[in-house]
């Protein structure tokens, strides 16, 4: 697995993880995690670990069950999760205007309107 040594050079894994931590909007847990992601439990251990030692998510102990941590985000988790999925919308936003038409761009639109609704509901 690959590690990071400064926050902005994230692994694949980790970058998936933090990101889907912060759509919980709430507490996760390692567990919860590795299932979501469908990787071993211990690899998320290792991902959680060492998002923990970069500053962007801290463990409290579960209330309601002792030998489970619950896992946030740190403000500076929540901040690089933010500036990510920017990124990727800025991306995406570009590329698709770099390569289909106008009214190719209004069917992407609509699509989208389409899907959200669908997962709204």
């Amino acid at each position: 697995m690959q590690d990071a040594s400064a926050i902005g050079e994230l692994s694949s894994g980790q970058a998936s993880a933090l990101a889907r931590i912060a759509a919980t909007q709430g507490p996760s847990s390692t567990s919860a995690l590795a299932g979501a992601e469908r990787v071993r439990p211990q690899s998320m251990a290792e991902t959680v670990a060492s998002l923990e030692k970069q500053g962007l998510i801290r463990r409290e102990p579960d209330p309601s069950d002792g030998r489970r941590q619950l896992i946030f985000l740190t403000p500076e988790g929540q901040a690089y999760a933010q500036g990510a999925r920017a990124s990727r919308r800025e991306w995406l936003a570009q590329t698709l205007a770099e390569h289909l038409t106008e009214s190719e761009l209004a069917v992407v639109n609509e699509a989208i309107t389409l899907l959200e609704r669908v997962v709204e509901s």
